[in-house]
């Protein structure tokens, strides 16, 4: 695996689809800035949460053209591709074979059964599910409020609960008057005033058998229309797959060899520590179950030539991020993102320098980032930074227009910020600059959130149009191609290229580099590479944001100041 540059971006970042990107990664400015391209999971046949709710690999035929992926191997890029292990979508042919045969579906168990998964460790409730005793449920992880059930009608009217730990929605076709005068054999008047009854109480989110309906219906067609309903009911969301079934792990290997086939070398695990559970367990990142999970997809992987990077959010002092790198794999540096700002706005390159310092003498291969398409973490940062230098770090940003993630919707416990980076950083070009030169000399694959390297600012309109789950949407602007010609000819944007072109074509950085780390004084911070007789060096004033960097490149020497 190479150890440039990456870009990051959904297929209609930049200028629409994804023959836009490639047509952009093939300007003569581009040439030799990027190694990589992750391109987030909306690539594929998705419907939910931009990408992340999968209801097949296929690639998306609205933001795809067969050419696309041929375009990007002459560039001679590598792909990252997204696995989303955990989960499936409502929409996938393997959950809608299950709600139209039931029973009778191959894929019955393909998907955790939540009263087959608690048998005998519960009590079944008048809703229909099993309520697990306390004992086994106590120490289990919640993402979201009450027990993670998505109920399911079955063909024969049955209600049957199914594992959901994210996403789900279930709403109902409102039928109209002639649609009930067939059904219900109504007269035209009774159909009409019943539509509109029925149109109004699923509007306020309703379920039939709540609904108040006309007096003229007899307890017998109120049952038949209840019926009716639900017989129309349709639903939303990412349904758990069940790793126990021989199915899922077919599944998994024809996900990998897809991924393979368009052309991907590194292959980014989504929520794999919640697809092992165990009655009693805590259901995340279970042990030692999770990590032989993961071993077997590596077994996969290797045989598709892929790599794997798991990608998992911890505190810092929890150790999951060295348990990643222990067992033999790449992981993610998401503590990089907060210790930048953290260095910058507090003139202080210790912290940073430790972690450096860390990530050589454990030997951890990571792809590290500043801004990404989630928020910039801090919970990962807990047991590293003190407390009350996240507190500062997290206020600072929300000053700046950032939001709030807290951790499952529990207030003051705090996961991640929401904001572009540029934002973060108070839209400050020295800062955003200063900030990309030390991503690029820390060790590790850097990854480039396309909006990053754009001088993207906090997209409050964005928030606003997408509801009250739209935070994310801050960091997520779609730019035009009008915008990307007017951007390239920024001084910010332009400055980002040219160190990144610098760190693709020296030969003094990779994996197996020599990076040496200095703190000469408090807000001085030098970072040097050497590899085979090549050096590259970072010297970095984080009092006045000002640096140099100077390293040995094919075509001659490279020298950048920002005074």
């Amino acid at each position: 695996m190479n150890h440039g540059a990456m870009l990051n971006a959904y297929p209609d970042s930049l200028g629409g689809n994804l023959g836009s990107i490639v047509s952009l990664l093939e300007r003569p400015e581009m040439k030799d800035v990027f190694r990589s391209f992750y391109i987030l999971p909306s690539v594929f046949h998705t419907d939910l949460d931009r990408g992340f709710s999968v209801i097949s690999y296929d690639l998306n035929q609205c933001l795809t053209s067969p050419e696309d992926m041929p375009r990007l191997q002459k560039l001679g890029l590598d792909l990252k591709l997204d696995f989303i292990l955990n989960h499936l979508s409502v929409l996938s042919p393997q959950f809608q074979d299950i709600v139209e045969k039931g029973d009778a579906s191959p894929y019955r168990d393909f998907f955790i059964d939540w009263n087959r998964f608690w048998e005998g460790k519960g009590t079944m409730t008048a809703e229909g599910y099993i309520q697990p005793d306390p004992e086994y449920i106590q120490d289990m992880f919640f993402r979201k409020p009450g027990l993670p059930i998505l109920m399911v009608r079955f063909p024969d009217g049955r209600e049957v609960p199914y594992w959901n730990t994210f996403y789900q929605d279930v709403h109902y076709d409102a039928p109209d008057t002639q649609d009930l005068m067939r059904a219900l054999h109504l007269q035209y008047t009774q159909a009409q005033i019943l539509s509109e009854c029925i149109q109004t109480s699923l509007a306020s989110g309703m379920r039939p058998e709540s609904i108040d309906y006309p007096p003229f219906l007899s307890n017998d067609q109120q049952a038949e229309t209840i019926r009716f309903l639900e017989g129309r009911r349709k639903y939303l969301g990412q349904m758990d797959v069940n790793i126990a079934s021989p199915l899922v792990w077919d599944y998994y290997d024809q996900v990998l060899a897809t991924l393979a086939r368009y052309g991907a070398s590194i292959v980014r695990l989504d929520a794999f520590g919640y697809a092992s559970k165990l009655p009693g367990r805590r259901n995340f990142m279970n042990e030692p179950e999770t990590w032989d999970v993961l071993e077997r997809v590596r077994t996969m992987a290797d045989r598709h030539g892929v790599t794997l990077l798991p990608e998992i959010h911890a505190a810092y002092a929890e150790g999951s991020y060295a348990q990643v790198t222990e067992k033999g794999y790449m992981t993610y540096d998401f503590f990089l993102p907060g210790l930048v700002i953290d260095a910058i706005e507090n003139h202080d390159g210790h912290m940073l320098a430790r972690w450096a310092e860390e990530l050589q003498a454990r030997h951890m291969r990571t792809v590290n980032m500043l801004g990404c398409h989630d928020g910039i973490p801090m919970l990962d940062l807990k047991g590293f930074l003190p407390e009350d230098r996240i507190q500062a770090l997290i206020d600072r940003i929300v000053e700046r227009g950032g939001l709030i993630k807290n951790l499952h919707g529990q207030k003051n416990v705090y996961y991640q910020v929401n904001a572009t980076y540029y934002s973060a950083l108070g839209a400050d070009d020295r800062k955003m600059l200063l900030a990309r030169a030390l991503q690029l000399f820390m060790p590790g694959k850097p990854q480039v959130w396309y909006l990053d390297l754009f001088a993207g600012r906090n997209d409050t309109d964005a928030v606003a149009r997408s509801g009250p789950a739209g935070h994310k949407e801050i960091n997520r602007t779609n730019l035009t191609v009008q915008d990307i010609e007017a951007r390239l000819q920024w001084p910010i944007v332009q400055s980002q290229l040219a160190l990144l072109r610098m760190r693709n074509t020296c030969q003094a950085f990779g994996f197996d580099a020599r990076c040496t780390i200095e703190t000469p004084s408090e807000g001085q911070l030098r970072l040097t590479w050497e590899n085979q007789g090549v050096t590259a060096c970072l010297d970095a004033d984080l009092t006045r944001c000002a640096f140099t960097v100077s390293a040995a490149c094919p075509d001659g020497p490279f020298h950048f100041v920002q005074e």
